[in-house]
């Protein structure tokens, strides 16, 4: 049931014209191209999640980027961010393969679920808080249909806060400032997955070194073992 009513859901977030100012400028961006990629078909829609319906962990991005997830259709694919994302998530066993280049491209999750707090590219990869308001109930039908989660990775400050706001509106959590970020900070909740915050695989993050390969590593590795422990 959980596999037809995400199905229903994907078709949904692929048609969703919510926000005008995000749904032009994909247009924009998948009709213009950039010129490494001008012979291919931009996807140039809102990006769906993607991985395994049995998932029990929850990976939350921020938004596609301009030139990967929106011109390959599928999450953290087609540009540096994704590359790094998918090669940590093999090692640590959530995926079957380390490279992520296309929808078509054999890749599977392995127990994990990658969203997003916003699934248009927005303009400078910075979304209004409407515009992440808008989407939040995607986000919120996701953790719905996926009753195994027990782990949730949150890429980056403004997908950690999108996640608090659910739990917060569901009486969850009484107050987000009792949960700072923090690279690698992990809180227990009642009523809801563990929740682990992890700066975001932004090739501005891995050129300034704030975040590396090994601490995004070291993040599922603990993302792995906070699932086996829920199994115990």
């Amino acid at each position: 049931m959980a596999v037809k009513q995400l199905s229903i859901l994907e078709r949904e977030i692929v048609a969703c014209e919510r926000c005008p100012r995000l749904r032009a400028w994909c247009a924009q961006v998948a009709r213009v191209k950039r010129r490494a990629y001008r012979d291919e078909e931009y996807w140039g829609r809102p990006v769906p999640g993607f991985g395994d319906p049995a998932a029990r962990l929850l990976v939350v991005g921020l938004a596609p980027g301009a030139h990967g997830a929106n011109r390959t259709g599928r999450v953290f694919t087609g540009d540096a961010s994704g590359d790094l994302l998918y090669r940590v998530l093999h090692h640590s066993g959530f995926a079957n393969q380390a490279e992520s280049r296309g929808r078509d491209d054999g890749l599977r999750l392995l127990g994990a679920w990658i969203s997003a707090s916003a699934r248009c590219a927005p303009p400078d990869n910075k979304p209004t808080p409407q515009e992440i308001a808008n989407c939040r109930p995607f986000l919120e039908r996701e953790f719905d249909l996926l009753p195994q989660l027990r782990v949730v990775v949150a890429l980056g400050k403004l997908a950690f806060d999108n996640w608090l706001a659910i739990l917060k509106d569901r009486g969850l959590v009484v107050s987000r400032s009792a949960y700072p970020f923090a690279h690698g900070a992990e809180y227990a909740i009642s009523g809801a997955p563990a929740l682990i915050a992890s700066y975001h695989p932004s090739r501005q993050n891995m050129q300034t070194g704030r975040l590396t390969e090994e601490m995004l590593l070291a993040v599922f590795l603990r993302a792995r073992e906070a699932v086996a422990d829920e199994l115990r």
